[in-house]
């Protein structure tokens, strides 16, 4: 089954992982730039690609968290 290729237009920034060419589309890692599209298909870089976009979405909770404490202890000083 062939999966639809994304385009360097067609990229969502929450598909993107980080500011690399790495692209999360459809279940499936691409890597994509302005010259082309190429599947991401060896099983240890993309199991790689898995635990980096885990990491950073962990990463981003735990500063939402930080930011929505500082607010909260912010107004509770007013």
């Amino acid at each position: 089954m062939s999966h639809p290729v994304p385009t360097w237009a067609s990229i969502r920034p929450s598909e993107r992982l980080a500011d690399t060419p790495a692209v999360h589309h459809d279940g499936h890692w691409w890597l994509v730039a302005p010259t082309g599209t190429m599947p991401a298909s060896d099983p240890v870089f993309t199991g790689e690609l898995d635990r980096f976009a885990a990491d950073m979405a962990a990463a981003n909770r735990v500063v939402a968290n930080l930011r929505a404490e500082r607010t909260a202890v912010g107004e509770d000083q007013r």
